[in-house]
This record gives structure tokens, sequence and C-alpha cells, in this order.
């Protein structure tokens, strides 16, 4: 009888036992939804934003062991975007972006560029490209507050659900949701590069800040990056990435620009050199993944190189050269290289 009695105790602690642990993980479950919603929120607050409010301030950019200071300074006057990014580092640039048009000031060649905006976004605005499907392919979690900047800030955590994108950490500004810093995470969520505010001042920005630093533009060349939409004839990526789309697909004719050989106040031939190739463009609305294609007339090395979070890869194909380029690990830019196909007609 008293084994019996030990028995069914024993039962009914595995019964109530086993019930608990149940209802803690449905109770976890319910709670991690909530977090999920609530981070979801915080990204699309962080889209917004970027596109939105006035913004002004110095950031740092940190790709493995080079550094880059740039200020940029961000007006929305209710119809228009109007962004100044002025690269404090090396040669002087500038770059003055009005809605999609895109000119950049090259002051040592008297030059400047004009060009489209294209697919892909910059900090902060990183999340400014459709990301209704970030959810299918990473997981989102809200983290710790912290002070970034001077402002106290919410950070976010992305991480990849396969090995084909890397995990992210995100800051933003709790009033106005503004990404003050980001950090890419390889698969040991080490950081393999980051942005960051180092000062930022949020609203009340005059639209002064937004006018070129040069004001005499007088007698300087002029280069038009033309850039035609197009369906690429024959070319196909036969495995991308699950979760990344074909967001662009285009004709581009760029000019490079090279000081070398030009006198001072003059631009020679030799100081512009342009180049035309196609581009496609994919997407998992945050990551991108870019490839090049050109005539392979000049002679090239085939290989691949690492930068920070971006991994490039160059192969000749035929009669051309391909570039392949994301800030996505080695193994999903190997699976797009290696599934490039031309089927001439």
């Amino acid at each position: 009888m008293n084994f019996m009695r030990q028995t069914l105790v024993l039962l009914k602690f595995v019964v109530v036992t086993s019930s608990l642990i149940a209802y803690s993980a449905f109770a976890e479950g319910v709670d991690f939804q909530d977090e999920s919603r609530e981070a979801q929120s915080w990204l699309r607050k962080i889209q917004i934003a970027a596109q939105k409010i006035n913004y002004s301030g110095t950031f740092v950019y940190q790709q493995a062991n080079q550094v880059r200071t740039s200020r940029i300074t961000h007006i929305h006057d209710g119809k228009n975007e109007i962004e100044k990014l002025e690269i404090l580092d090396g040669k002087p640039r500038e770059y003055i972006r009005t809605n999609d048009e895109i000119v950049c000031y090259v002051p040592e060649a008297r030059t400047l560029l004009i060009d489209k905006k294209g697919p892909e976004d910059v900090f902060p605005a990183m999340l400014a490209s459709n990301n209704t499907d970030i959810t299918a392919y990473y997981t989102v979690r809200r983290g710790e507050t912290a002070r970034v900047a001077g402002y106290e800030s919410q950070s976010l955590l992305l991480e990849p659900k396969d090995n084909l994108r890397y995990g992210y950490k995100l800051w933003a500004e709790k009033t106005s949701g503004l990404l003050l810093r980001a950090q890419t995470l390889n698969e040991k969520r080490d950081v393999v590069e980051q942005i960051a505010f180092t000062q930022v001042e949020i609203g009340n920005i005059s639209r002064n800040r937004v006018k070129p630093s040069f004001s005499n533009t007088a007698g300087w060349h002029i280069e038009n990056s033309v850039m035609t939409p197009i369906t690429a004839p024959g070319w196909e990526v036969k495995n991308i990435p699950v979760g990344f789309r074909k967001v662009r697909e285009m004709k581009r004719l760029v000019s490079d620009v090279s000081s070398q050989g030009a006198p001072a106040g003059a631009v020679s031939p030799a100081a512009i050199s342009q180049r035309e190739f196609t581009q496609l463009v994919f997407s998992d609305g945050l990551a991108a993944i870019s490839v090049f294609i050109e005539p392979g007339s000049r002679s090239r090395t085939e290989g691949s190189m690492r930068q920070g979070a971006m991994n490039i890869t160059g192969k000749r194909q035929g009669d051309f050269w391909l570039t392949i380029v994301g800030e996505v690990p080695d193994a999903a830019i190997k699976q797009v290289a290696n599934s490039i196909e031309f089927k001439s007609k």
C-alpha cells in the first residue's frame, strides 16, 4: 500500500512538473511573440526616421582595420529629401542628394559626377528598403537600452536563420527612432563592421547646412552616369540565396576620376575614364548582393577577397568579367558566383 501511495505521489509530481514546464514554454512563447512584434515596430520606426526627420551628425565607419569619418546632414521639407554627405578623411569628397539624384563634388579634378540613387541605402537609412519580409529570414528581438552619442537608445538584435547572411545589432534613439549605431556580426557574433554617430543633432536643422561647400563650379567638368533600366539579355542567377530577390537590373556608364597626370586647375582626358557594365542587384530587405558584368578585355586575376563584412569575387566567364559583391558571408557570394549562367539566343 505504501508503495502504491508513493507511486501515485510520484506520478502526480511528474504530471504537475510537466504541466508547469509546458505552461512556462507557452508563456515564454507568448512573451517572445509580443517582443518580436515590438522589435518589428522599432524596425519600422527606424525606417521612417531616416527618411522623414531632420538630423546632422558625424559618424565613424570601421571596416576591418580601416576607419573613416564622415558628416551627414539630412533635411525633409515635406516634399523633398535633401542630404549632404561630406567625406572627412583622405581626398575631399562631397555628395549632395536631392531625392534620387546625387551630385558628387571632386575638387582636385574640378569635376561634378551626377548619378542616380541606387537601391542600396546607407547609414542611417540602411533599413529604408522594403523590409516587409525581414522577419522571415532574421529572428528580431529587443535588446538592452544604452546611451549612444549622448542619446538614450534602444538596441535590437537581428539573428540570421541561415549561414548566408550576417547578424546585426542596431541602436535607435528612443524618441525619434533614428539609427545611431549599427554592428554587423558574423556566425561567432564577432563584430566585423561597425558604423556609429559620435555626435548628432536631431531636429531643427537649417536648410543652409545642406548647401554645397563649393559655391563656384564654373568651368568644372560635368560627367553624367548614365543608368538605363534593362533586362540583361541572357544573364541569369540560377541559385540566389533564399529570401533574396532581384530589385534592380540596369546598364551603367560610369566615370572613374583620377587626378594623376592632371595639372593644377585643369582636367586632362586621362583623368577621367568611362566604363560600361550591367548590374544586377538582389536584396533580402536588409543585405544586398550585386553582380557586375562587363567585357573581359582587360587582364585580370580571378579570386576572392574580404573587406570587413564585404566579400568580393571576380571571375572570367566567356568573353565577360564578373564581379560579385555583397555584405554577406563568403558562402552566399560563392553560391551566386557559381550559379551565374549566360544563355545566348
